[in-house]
């Protein structure tokens, strides 16, 4: 028969508990939702831990390009102050450098929008107010991406 007992840190009852033991050191606590037959199966999929997954690896190849962005930029190539026109010019006169560039852009982009993403849904009470807010977040990151491309892809030093 279960028994009911106070739990060591007071806080309150433990169905089922039975008598603290050597033998039996803690109460078998159930998950709080048990599937049953008429639970219906997940319609999401694995979005969200492909999501997980994707904020790992967009992280570790954003520190291999961001590090290398400024090696390269400060260290190698003279620092902030040779920064100008003609270097972005020359640089993105390279399709290596305009690939990693995009790759930046896009990751990063890509990255935070995932962060936001799931910040809004952690924080944000009404459907309604989410509804919004990834709406504009959503907008705002296609928006910069497209923008962004275009840049890179149709610089033209010779701008007059």
């Amino acid at each position: 028969m279960a028994t009911t007992e106070t739990t060591a840190s007071g806080i309150g009852p433990v169905e089922g508990a039975s008598v603290h033991n050597v033998d039996n050191p803690a109460p078998l606590i159930e998950a709080p939702r048990k599937r049953t037959r008429k639970t219906p199966k997940s319609t999401r999929g694995n979005f969200e831990m492909y999501g997980w997954l994707f904020m790992r690896l967009s992280g570790i190849v954003l520190v291999v390009l961001v590090l290398g962005h400024l090696l390269i930029q400060l260290v190698l190539d003279g620092g902030v102050s040779k920064i100008g026109f003609a270097f972005v010019a020359g640089r993105w006169a390279s399709p290596f450098w305009q690939v990693w560039d995009l790759l930046m852009l896009w990751l990063a982009m890509l990255h935070g929008a995932n962060g936001l993403r799931t910040v809004i849904n952690d924080y944000a009470e009404r459907a309604n107010t989410r509804l919004w807010l990834k709406g504009l977040l959503y907008t705002a990151t296609v928006f910069t991406i497209l923008l962004g491309t275009l840049v890179i892809f149709t610089f033209d030093p010779n701008i007059r």
